[in-house]
This record gives C-alpha cells, structure tokens and sequence, in this order.
C-alpha cells in the first residue's frame, strides 16, 4: 500500500485515512515529530496555507487530486470565484443519468468517491490548485474570477495562478472554458472563451429562453449545459429546469409585514455581493455588510453601490473599515457591529417597496461557524419582529 502522510485532521485527511490505513497524520502540534527530511509524498489539506511552517518543511507536496488522479474517471473541474457549487450541483443534476457523481470541495472528499462512475464532476478551490502538481481534468469549467482569498494566497496574482494552473497540465484531447480575458493564455488544450453566458449560447446553440433561470444563476446553468452538450451533443433543458438553488443564495423571503428581504449569506467576497445586487438596483436598498474579508480591496464594491439608492448597516470583524468606505463614497451607514443588531435598525425603516438584504461580501467565521449558521441567525432575527 501507498505510504504517505497527510497535512491536516479535517474532513479530507480523515477520508484519506480510511482509505489508506498506514497513512500518517499531522497539525501544527506535531511539527516537533514531524520528519523534514522526508520524501514522502504529503498531501496537504485543502485550508492550510502555503506560509505554514509543516508546509514549508515538506519537501513533496501534493493535493488530493493528484493522490487519487490515477484512478480518476474522465472528470469535469469546476472553478471560479463564485458561482462553483451551483454549476457543480446544475452539473450533477444533467448529468447523474451518465453514471456521474460529484464531490471535491462541494463538501464530498475525493477519497469518498466511486471510482466505478463514469465522470466525476469535482467543485474546485484555488487551495487544492495550488498544492496540484500532476493532475488534470478532461473538461475545464472556469467561472469569472475576482479578488479573494489573499490573506492564503499572499496577492491576487497568486490567487489567479492557481485558479488557472490546470491549463497548463492539460493536453490536445481536453477542453477548457474560461472567461475571455484569459484568451491568450499558452495551453495545449481546445479553448473556448465568453464575456457572457450570450456568447456560451450562441457558440453551442443554447436558447436561453428555455433556460428559467435568472443571473446570477443563468451563467450556471448554462455552463452546466455546454458540458453536457460537449459530451453527448445533447442540451437538456428539462432537467436543468428541475435544479432547485440552495438557501443563503439570493434567497427571497417575507416578513411578518410582507415586505421583501434577501438571505445571500454566501455571498463571501465582493463579486459575489455585487452580482446578487443586479436585479435589485432599481430598489431603494438596505443592505448588511460585513465580516471577515480576507484582506481583499473593498473599494469597487463601494464604487459600484455609490449609485444606488442604498443604506449599509456595518457588521462583523471589518465593520469600520466598511464605514470607512461608506464615508469616502457618501453612502449613508449604520455601525451595527451584529446581525441581530442590524436587522432590527433596518425594520425602523424598511418599507413595502424596500428591500432589506444580508450580502455581506466577507466569510462569517470571525462571528458565525459558517455562511449557513449566519444565514439562518439572519432568518431568526428578521421572523422574531413584531
């Protein structure tokens, strides 16, 4: 059997352990065993950077991806700032009669996976892109890609590296789909770009009206649909129809009053925020900002909302720095530094044609244990007013 080791206690290290038994786990409290002379191959866990010292002590280090890239079936990489895990499970839903199945950092480790199905369909972070050294994908997926995760990556240039190192490793027989602005990009791969899921439309003969639904979800599902059109020259329509969007993303719901409010607690970066914000610009907004924001720029957010009729109410880790930029932009602002605080500064003034919205553009851990416990907190506290 394989001996290796493997950098982290988490999800994928423990499913890495069930599969190879002699395999040798570490944390940051073992660095005093730890051989730094080793040659073994180490996979690192996904969440931890590259600056820690066990990383920067190992001398062959990998991802799971290239653990398991022997024994993969042909596979399908989803990556992308946002929007990975809705293509990912659009993907899944078009595809599950083909014998598919899916997982990566969609929440399914790749130790987990049938290595009996046809196609793997893999949700893909710029974390496991860093530390892959060999293994590949057959079909790329490559959603737009935007500020986030420096404080792990160190720059946006390093964060864009990652999101793009598949291409490099990728052969004549594979195909990649990517924005436009990665066009001149040097890969041995067949390459397809968009500025738009109009152009996705038109180069694979997708009719869009057939498709039900809206952006920030449309570029998903027609994604979704181009790989199954690559595959088996077929565009389903019915089943991507079928696909029901998870909570906390541009989710709609009603308060005791009827007024309109927005669970988007996934929305974790400033892409993601402003994409959720687009169908909504023509309402008079009060929106949650605020969190932990990885130490990206906030600035084109802030840019962008300065034209809108628009209130923030300041939360989390970040809170002053929201204000800040509330300030510099004249965006009127209120320092809540808590959820529960904010959705009731909102009710005080939220009316039947406003719109009371938690798109936070920053990761919830600094006051929540996810994106899912912040969105459900936020539901609580907006069903609790009277």
């Amino acid at each position: 059997m394989k001996k290796i080791r493997v950098l982290g206690k988490g999800n994928t290290a423990l499913a890495i352990k069930e599969k190879f038994e002699n395999a040798e786990l570490f944390d940051d409290n073992d660095i005093d065993i730890f051989d730094k002379a080793s040659d073994i191959l180490t996979v690192v866990s996904p969440g931890i950077p590259p600056y820690n010292s066990l990383v920067q002590n190992t001398k062959n280090p990998i991802s799971d991806y290239d653990l398991f890239y022997e024994n993969m079936p042909l596979s399908i990489w989803i990556s992308g700032t946002n929007g990975k895990t809705t293509t990912t499970q659009m993907m899944q839903t078009i595809l599950e009669e083909k014998n598919s199945v899916c997982g990566g950092n969609i929440g399914y480790a790749l130790s987990t996976l049938d290595e009996k199905k046809d196609i793997w369909i893999l949700e893909t972070s710029s974390f496991t892109l860093h530390y892959t050294k060999t293994a590949k994908p057959n079909i790329y997926i490559l959603l737009p890609i935007s500020e986030d995760h420096i404080s792990w990556h160190g720059t946006y240039s390093e964060y864009k590296k990652a999101k793009l190192k598949p291409l490099q490793l990728m052969n004549e027989n594979d195909i990649a789909i990517i924005p436009d602005e990665f066009k001149d990009i040097k890969t041995d791969a067949f390459v397809i770009t968009y500025k738009s899921s109009d152009d996705l439309s038109e180069y694979f003969g997708i009719d869009k009206s057939k498709v039900l639904f809206n952006e920030p979800f449309l570029l998903d599902a027609i994604l979704a649909l181009c790989a199954k059109k690559i595959l088996f020259d077929v565009v389903d329509y019915e089943k991507i129809n079928t696909y029901k969007v998870d909570k906390h993303k541009v989710e709609e719901f009603k308060d005791k009053k009827n007024r309109l409010w927005i669970d988007d607690s996934k929305a974790t970066n400033v892409d993601a925020t402003i994409n959720a914000l687009v169908p909504y610009k023509s309402k008079n907004i009060h929106l949650i900002l605020g969190g932990d924001d990885k130490g990206v720029s906030l600035e084109p957010l802030f840019n962008y909302l300065k034209d809108f009729d628009i209130q923030v109410y300041a939360i989390g880790a970040n809170c002053n720095r929201v204000v800040n930029y509330c300030k510099e932009f004249n965006i009127d602002v209120d320092l809540c530094e808590t959820l529960e605080t904010a959705v009731l500064n909102i009710d005080k003034k939220l009316k039947e044609n406003s719109l009371g919205v938690l798109s936070p553009a920053a990761a919830s851990l600094d006051q929540f244990s996810s994106y899912k416990d912040r969105g459900e907190q936020f539901k609580k506290f907006v069903f609790s007013l009277s």
